[in-house]
């Protein structure tokens, strides 16, 4: 019997609801077919004209991992971590051949032939009058992707840890990427099993910062 029919999945609120930042994991690994599950769960995230336009490098050799560690101001959790997802944005996803795309989107059926050369036409056209906020809808994407994954892996009895504590530069270059490309480094996700109590740091009142209809009109609940 394998490990991921052993695990009885947690449901989406239970898997929210106890989620939580862990910076210590054990050094188990992730069987491969777990790890095959979580990328499945990670790329059926929705993103802009379903583009798909992130970028998921799966770090998992211990010289890769030191590297990225001392890309990440030395933290240690991308060593103790078995993997570590760097979620990395395409900012020029949507001016290249859209075609596999569209074409599967035709085949399933979600789209039909009209919006096909719709899409084959305006998507690019979009893309190049976003100008410089090419890169933010790019990791916006990309962030999405990240939440899948962070979700599916707590509900398959894993952790992980969002990462925004790194040296963009560095991190491009530890995956092999050229600094002036037009790829942007979105977060970085470490996955394993915790070695430390999921511990609730507790949320503020709604009306801090949820508001209806205008920011000054503090939502009650």
């Amino acid at each position: 019997m394998s490990l991921t029919t052993q695990i009885k999945p947690l449901d989406v609120p239970s898997a929210i609801i106890q989620r939580r930042s862990i910076k210590n994991f054990k050094i188990d690994p992730i069987a491969p077919e777990l790890l095959k599950q979580l990328v499945e769960l990670t790329v059926a995230a929705p993103s802009s004209f379903n583009m798909q336009g992130w970028r998921i490098i799966l770090v998992k050799d211990e010289a890769q991992k030191a590297a990225l560690s001392a890309a990440s101001w030395n933290q240690s959790q991308i060593i103790q971590a078995p993997v570590t997802f760097v979620f990395a944005a395409d900012s020029s996803a949507g001016e290249q051949d859209l075609t596999p795309i569209l074409e599967i989107g035709e085949k399933t059926g979600a789209w039909n032939e009209k919006t096909v050369n719709y899409f084959r036409d305006a998507v690019p056209k979009f893309q190049k009058t976003l100008g410089e906020k090419r890169r933010e809808y790019a990791i916006k994407d990309a962030m999405i992707a990240a939440t899948h994954l962070v979700l599916a892996a707590e509900s398959l009895g894993l952790s992980t840890c969002f990462m925004n504590g790194w040296i963009e530069e560095k991190v491009k270059e530890v995956i092999g990427v050229a600094d002036n490309s037009d790829i942007a480094i979105a977060v970085l996700v470490p996955v394993g099993y915790a070695a430390e109590a999921r511990l609730n740091p507790g949320r503020l009142p709604f009306a801090y910062n949820v508001a209806v209809d205008k920011i000054d009109n503090p939502y009650q609940g």
